[in-house]
């Protein structure tokens, strides 16, 4: 069975971060719905958009979602928007 004991992620975490430990963690539905701090409910209603939206995801089952800690991370990078930049 996977560790699914894996480190805190968050849009600021630093970039030295073991890129072993991102690797093999996978997180539900639930649980990158509490990184995220959104519902459960918004998840599964970007996977089911047409195209699909949100982080990466792989499907296991009918039923079963994981989300790769590596993948949550550069979603949450490729989204980023710096104001200096912006302007």
């Amino acid at each position: 069975m996977p560790d699914r004991t894996a480190p805190h992620i968050s849009p600021f975490s630093s970039p030295d971060a073991s890129d072993e430990a991102l690797a093999t963690s996978w997180y539900t539905t639930e649980e990158v719905a509490q990184l995220l701090k959104r519902d459960p409910s918004t998840l599964r209603r970007w996977r089911t958009a047409r195209p699909p939206q949100g982080p990466p995801f792989v499907q296991l089952s009918q039923r079963a979602v994981m989300y790769s800690a590596l993948d949550l991370q550069q979603w949450l990078v490729s989204r980023r928007i710096d104001p200096a930049q912006a302007a």
